[in-house]
């Protein structure tokens, strides 16, 4: 194969994004040549298809993925030919600013990523820095095992920026993908979680439930005030995660969060949205915002997978060829399902 279709951001502006044959990459030193068998969609390429995000187009897009060892540049000897992988995203990093050098290379403000700054993954191939792979667990598959990079996201946000501890009420807002593995890694670190949706999120506060979250509302018919009162002794949540990148959810949230709590915000909202400040000050709460990951949090999320304290495979809902990444990131944007993947 000399050639291969690839979903391409061809340039700035809605939409703009086209199934299109571009020649099949090789890698040069220090480069892996991945064969992808699984990509997920992400909230993120959605807000690419938009123009809510920055690219450099014209770019392949997708940055989830899991797959194969193809091929190898010169100076690759961790992994060979036939490895079952996955991929950090961080094409390109200074490695000499304050941020490189102090443990936040997503914080670079030279980082190009797979599928915005450089060439993603729904794609046949794409070509990764040999330091950016990961093995997968035994007997995780391409599909669970493409689930990792936001996994990686959600440790980093849920887990090493705020402090949960056994014990904690944490209050998570949004059932989706990255909401349902908020829950997981929450349940992991010994709090009692609490989920909160709508109406159209029925089947995701369903397994929300099944993945053992204490309750799971839907706010359009249920108030969940009395209910956060009754299981936090009348306190409050120690801890609230806002995880759907809605501006009513992240209001809502600063009512259920205890005096002296916490707020972690993992969603992206694609635009500003009002949020009251005063009320941060007046229960003095900590608040974090999470960008994407760091090399720590690839190593933990490979471990949850491993031990199987967080699945990934109850989240995927659908998979659609890459000739069809239309039609998937259409039902991706009206809600429908959970997790939807593409297979090139």
């Amino acid at each position: 194969m000399t050639t291969m279709q690839a979903v391409v951001k061809t340039a700035r502006g809605e939409g703009n994004v086209a199934l299109r044959e571009l020649p099949v990459p090789r890698p040069g030193p220090g480069q892996v040549l991945l064969a992808v068998r699984a990509a997920g969609i992400c909230g993120t390429d959605l807000h690419i298809y938009h123009d809510e995000y920055p690219t450099q187009p014209p770019v392949v897009l997708g940055h989830e993925l899991a797959g194969e060892v193809a091929s190898r540049g010169d100076g690759v000897t961790r992994v060979a030919p036939g490895d079952r992988v996955t991929t950090e995203t961080y094409f390109h990093l200074c490695g000499i600013c304050r941020f490189c050098r102090g443990g936040q290379p997503n914080l670079c403000p030279e980082r190009l990523s797979i599928g915005s700054g450089v060439n993603g993954g729904f794609a046949p191939y794409v070509i990764v820095p040999e330091r950016n792979v990961h093995s997968l667990p035994e007997g995780l598959s391409f599909r669970e095992g493409a689930l990792t990079e936001p996994l990686a996201c959600v440790v980093h946000g849920a887990l090493e920026l705020p402090n949960v501890t056994a014990g904690d009420v944490a209050v998570i807002a949004g059932p989706g993908t990255i909401g349902l593995l908020t829950v997981q890694v929450v349940l992991a670190a010994g709090a009692t979680v609490i989920v909160l949706g709508t109406s159209a999120d029925r089947r995701r506060l369903e397994l929300a439930r099944e993945l053992g979250a204490v309750r799971a509302i839907d706010i359009t018919t249920e108030d969940a005030a009395p209910i956060v009162a009754e299981l936090s002794g009348g306190w409050g949540a120690d801890i609230v995660y806002e995880c759907s990148g809605a501006g009513p959810a992240a209001l809502e949230l600063l009512t259920h969060v205890r005096r002296g709590g916490q707020y972690a915000q993992i969603g992206l909202f694609g635009k500003p949205v009002a949020w009251d400040l005063d009320r941060v000050c007046m229960k003095e709460l900590r608040v974090t915002g999470s960008n994407a990951t760091v090399p720590s949090t690839w190593r933990t999320a490979l471990r949850l997978l491993a031990d199987g304290r967080v699945k990934t495979a109850p989240l995927i809902s659908d998979v659609f060829p890459l000739a069809d990444w239309e039609s998937a990131f259409h039902r991706f944007e009206r809600r429908e399902g959970m997790k939807l993947l593409l297979e090139p």
